[in-house]
This record gives structure tokens, sequence and C-alpha cells, in this order.
């Protein structure tokens, strides 16, 4: 069983996340896509187990990679911010690239809204913003990534209370 915490697009607001982080441990793992903009270090530290971040649009002068392939449990994994996929129009170009990259899952931000879709081989999953969000309703969100003892993935979006 794992637990694992997803963010993106903090742009600096780091309350909602120190807030959320506290609610949800323990952990197993926080995963960031992206626009942290130099909070990386706190996020660090304040997690206390480990962290995966790439750099958003906003993370200029960052020397976090802009993209990242990893395993969580048998789950093949790429992070990216999406800005580079054009993901404020849709998610088709990038579950294309993840398919070619044979991943079962990818995590993206910079829309500000929170989505898991389930598509033919790849999930979609964008946390949404945690400090500045922009769907409907406009509520703090973040998505928990649960793995069962089956090692079965699930999402929940949650948000900010």
């Amino acid at each position: 069983m794992m637990k694992v915490l997803i963010v993106s697009d903090t742009h600096r607001k780091n309350d909602n996340f120190l807030k959320v982080l506290e609610q949800v441990s323990p952990i197993d793992m926080v995963v960031h896509c992206g626009d942290a903009e130099g909070s990386e270090y706190l996020f660090e530290k304040a997690a206390d187990c480990p962290l995966e971040i790439v750099a958003g649009n906003n993370d200029f002068f960052s020397g976090l990679s802009t993209e990242k392939e990893f395993y969580i449990g048998k789950y093949r994994v790429w992070l990216t911010h999406g800005h580079n996929y054009y993901v404020s129009m849709g998610t088709e170009m990038l579950k294309q690239e993840a398919a070619s990259r044979g991943v079962d899952i990818v995590f993206f931000g910079h829309t500000h809204r929170p989505v898991v879709e389930y598509g033919t081989g790849v999930i979609a999953v964008n946390p949404g913003s945690i400090s500045y969000p922009r769907q409907d309703g406009r509520k703090p969100s973040y998505v928990l990534m649960d793995i069962d003892r089956e090692g079965e993935v699930h999402f929940t979006i949650r948000y900010v209370e």
C-alpha cells in the first residue's frame, strides 16, 4: 500500500501545501508538477519523504528537469508541467506522447484545473492548483494517489478545506 500527494502550480504561495501535507500525512511520496518558483527546497524538507518535481513555465532560473520518468509501484510514470504539449488546448498531444513513451500514468499541471482522465492505456492526472485555482468554483485542489493491497491505483481529487 502506498499514498502519494500530487500538487502543482504553487507559485511560491505555499501555505495550502503545508496545510494539506499535515492533513494527509503520513505519505510515501510527493509529486509536484511544476511552477514551484524556488520553493522546491521547502517542499523537500517539509515532506520528509521522496519528492519528484519538475520545472514549469514560470520556473525561469530553476535547475530542475523539465520532465522525468520513474516508477511508483508497478506504474511507469511520466512527470511534465505540460505547457510544451499545449495542455491548455486539451490533452490529446500529451496522451499521444505518453503512449509513445510507454508510460501508464502522466502527471501534468499548467492549466490550474484538476482532472483525472482514464484513457486507452494511459491515465492523465492534473491536480489543478493548490494556490491559484481556475476551475468552476475556484477551490484550491490536489490529488491523492493510493495504491491498494493488490497494487491497483486509485486517484481522488481533493479540495483544500
